[in-house]
């Protein structure tokens, strides 16, 4: 069978659609559908109209036996009728099980680079792991599932019907005809995808990947959250504490979907079942998850490549640092003193609890929570004892102060943790900044940094000054331009995918023609990326919301539990909905573009946002165009300025003096804390040069006055009867005060001693005069 091009075998399908449908609701009756059927004949080829009439009734046929209205001795048979015939293509493992086995060491490394799994709870870690890993495999499987979906539309566009055969009815004594279908020579023009999965594995592992998330994202993760900041004192009161704090939000969510099933149940057409349910509570999941995508990609398609060409010119960067410098050091240092007030209640506690009081136990759990500097600081601190009455002392209060003071050092660690990134950017940058006129193409930073060998080899002075301050900057130019395109792909995409004909979503016409030529590789390069970018977008949006300032991912092991659930959460709710607008911006969700396409395995699995006629006709469609006024509202900082006129400060080009006055001050802090710096690394090679000074002299006076010291030490045991112990316990002594003593000159002064020993008994220290001290009063 001949096939034509592409835009007459389109209008072939869609006047083909046409009629069926006409067909449909005419009840088969054909004298009502003349007109469509006459366009239908004119648009397609006649092998063409013989070809989907058979396959209608073979079709019809099929659901007549699935109602019940054929008898069941014909049913045996035709379901051995297959729609194909052709030979079931080999399962290549290779890549799925690649693919499974790679994310699960990607998510493995990156929560080992962020959590701390030595610290943190085990069933936390196993969580939020479980959590990260489902949602990376979401991400990156759904590509095989759009390739093997492609490839089994072909397979169905290519059949052919050719002759009919004749069942007998065994229980009627009646003959049914069923169209026979036998594999046709246009099979093999369907090339199978390199990465090809067979139909039954998909369906079962989107259900466990699918249903697992949210069943986390829902029920376990916010408990364990709540769990982690309870302040109860046993694992039952946690749990009760964590049932409680989630009543309201379960319960808003309950009332919501009480309503929405009154809604449907007031439907006349509407049947409750099962299947029904699940629908409606994926297709709720997912509305939720648009609603927040939306707004996320709004900032984060504009913040992503403008942030990534910020970088590129360490200047104008620095000022914007050096104001968030200022913000930060005023939040940590409201940080340190809300925890030091709790600390002062938990002194006052302890003090007034005696040793054998049950609560004197959980005053210590909360005691040995605390750092070790902080316990040193709060016992150093004195307190008026006063302050609480014994009336005040209980459990209730005991296991409020103990929340409070989770809740103080989860901020004090962020703000912490926050300040520390910061100045080492910083510092970073004004090194860049330093180094760039350098003539000698030698990288000096302020500070050395302990490498490996090997690390120290690759990364040598020359090499760091070319890619610091020479390449870096043209890399990440260019980078940025990619992004701001890929961002203006993604918008221009959201703003058209709902339009079926003519195609207009730049995705849906590069997988089109990838189809074509049975490009399956470049589909799924080009689905991993995109989706991978517009996940980086939502995510790091969350995390530069000032709203949600209580979440912080820092690498190095410094994030706590609670930011790390909260992580977790945010990745099995948002994933979900991004794949399902991903395939809407690719036209393979028939939903929304309303054409007659091959569902892929995901949305048969986690279903369409399209329960509710509200949400298929206009959130669904046209909420997503907000993307646009979000993406110009960022593009033009008009929330900073915003924020700005009601009085909370933020950076906007155009400075005025409060913001430079911020910079100002930010600036300054740096200086401060390198000058801190500075003058721990002096002192600490001060203390060490005087170490090794007085090892050397002491080594050296024992060599060259070996016989005179023994005969010495045997006229004093003769004269004062002291052993020779004594004198080397007398000598030892000796040593640590020298040490004590040069070490508070290294420190107060700052000069470096200079030990002079003689061959004689007497040990005597000369040290050079220097100048007054120095920078006492940098820090006022």
């Amino acid at each position: 069978m001949s096939f034509p091009d592409k835009e007459k075998r389109q209008k072939c399908w869609d006047s083909r659609d046409r009629y069926w449908e006409c067909l449909d609701k005419s009840g088969d009756q054909i004298e009502k559908c003349v007109e469509v059927r006459t366009l239908y004949e004119t648009t397609c080829p006649s092998q063409w109209v013989k070809h989907f009439d058979r396959k209608r009734e073979y079709l019809k046929f099929k659901e007549r036996i699935n109602e019940g209205k054929v008898a069941e001795g014909s049913r045996g048979k035709v379901d051995e009728l297959k729609l194909v015939k052709r030979i079931k293509p080999k399962m290549t493992v290779g890549p799925l099980v690649t693919e499974i086995t790679c994310t699960f060491i990607v998510a493995a490394s990156i929560l080992y680079r962020y959590g701390d799994w030595f610290r943190h709870h085990l069933i936390v870690t196993l969580s939020v792991l479980i959590a990260w890993y489902f949602s990376f495999l979401i991400i990156f499987i759904l590509p095989l599932d759009v390739t093997s979906t492609a490839y089994r539309q072909c397979i169905q566009e290519h059949t052919s019907f050719i002759e009919e055969l004749q069942l007998n009815d065994t229980a009627n004594a009646s003959t049914t005809a069923v169209p026979h279908v036998i594999p046709s020579n246009e099979t093999s023009v369907c090339k199978l995808p390199w990465s090809y999965v067979p139909e039954n594995v998909l369906p079962q592992l989107w259900r466990v990947l699918y249903w697992t998330s949210q069943f986390l994202t829902w029920f376990v993760l916010p408990l364990m959250q709540s769990y982690t900041k309870a302040g109860d004192f046993t694992v039952k009161g946690k749990l009760r504490s964590s049932l409680i704090d989630n009543a309201i939000y379960y319960g808003s969510y309950l009332v919501i979907a009480t309503i929405l099933l009154i809604y449907l149940a007031a439907k006349p057409d509407f049947e409750f079942d099962w299947p029904k349910l699940k629908a409606i509570a994926a297709s709720a999941s997912n509305t939720w998850g648009l609603f927040w995508l939306v707004l996320l990609l709004g900032y984060g398609l504009v913040d992503i490549p403008r942030s990534v060409w910020r970088s590129a010119i360490p200047g104008p960067l620095l000022s914007r640092l050096y104001f968030k410098a200022a913000k930060l050091n005023a939040e940590k240092s409201e940080a340190e003193e809300n925890l030091e007030d709790y600390l002062e209640a938990l002194q006052v506690a302890l003090n007034r609890i005696p040793p054998s009081d049950p609560l004197r136990k959980n005053a210590e759990t909360i005691s040995d929570k605390l750092p070790l500097e902080w316990r040193e600081r709060m016992k150093r601190k004195s307190v008026n004892t006063n302050q609480m009455n014994d009336s005040d002392l209980n459990e209730k209060s005991l296991v409020r102060l103990h929340r409070q003071v989770i809740r103080a050092l989860q901020r004090q660690h962020r703000t912490e943790t926050q300040w520390h990134n910061l100045v080492e950017k910083i510092f970073d940058l004004e090194d860049v900044h330093r180094n760039i006129g350098s003539h000698e193409h030698y990288f000096k930073p302020s500070f050395e940094s302990s490498r490996p060998n090997w690390v120290a080899w690759i990364r040598s002075p020359t090499i760091e000054w070319y890619w610091k301050c020479l390449l870096r900057r043209y890399v990440s130019q260019g980078l940025a331009m990619i992004l701001a395109l890929l961002s203006v792909l993604v918008v221009w995409s959201e703003l058209t995918f709902f339009n079926a004909s003519p195609v207009l979503s730049i995705f849906a016409i590069f997988v089109n023609l990838a189809k074509e030529y049975y490009d399956y590789l470049s589909i799924e390069l080009v689905s991993i990326a995109t989706i991978a970018y517009m996940c980086v977008c939502a995510y790091s949006t969350v995390l530069k919301i000032r709203v949600l300032n209580l979440y912080y991912l820092a690498p190095h092991h410094q994030t706590d539990e609670y930011s790390l659930i909260f992580s977790g959460m945010l990745l099995c709710r948002l994933t979900p909905p991004m794949c399902l607008n991903f395939l809407g911006l690719i036209h393979m969700d028939s939903h929304i573009i309303k054409a007659r396409l091959m569902e892929t395995y995901y949305t048969q699995i986690m279903g369409h946002m399209d329960v509710l006629p509200i949400i298929s006709d206009g959130f669904n469609i046209y909420f997503p165009m907000a993307i646009l006024g979000l993406c110009l509202a960022t593009y033009f900082s008009l929330g900073a300025r915003f924020l700005t006129f009601i009085g909370f400060q933020q950076f906007v080009d155009d400075e005025d003096d409060i913001t430079a006055d911020l910079s100002d001050e930010g600036k300054e802090l740096i200086k401060r804390e390198k000058r801190r710096r500075q003058r721990a690394e002096d002192n600490e090679s001060r203390r060490r040069n005087v170490e090794v000074a007085s090892s050397s002299s002491r080594a050296e006076r024992v060599r060259e006055t070996g016989g005179l010291l023994v005969k010495r030490e045997s006229s004093r045991s003769e004269l004062f009867g002291s052993t020779s112990d004594n004198m080397s316990n007398e000598d030892d002594r000796y040593d640590q005060l020298f040490m004590q003593a040069s070490r508070r000159i290294g420190d107060d002064v700052g000069s470096t001693p200079a030990t002079s020993v003689t061959g004689s008994s007497d040990y005597r220290s000369s040290y050079t005069r220097s100048g007054p001290p120095r920078n006492f009063f940098d820090d006022v």
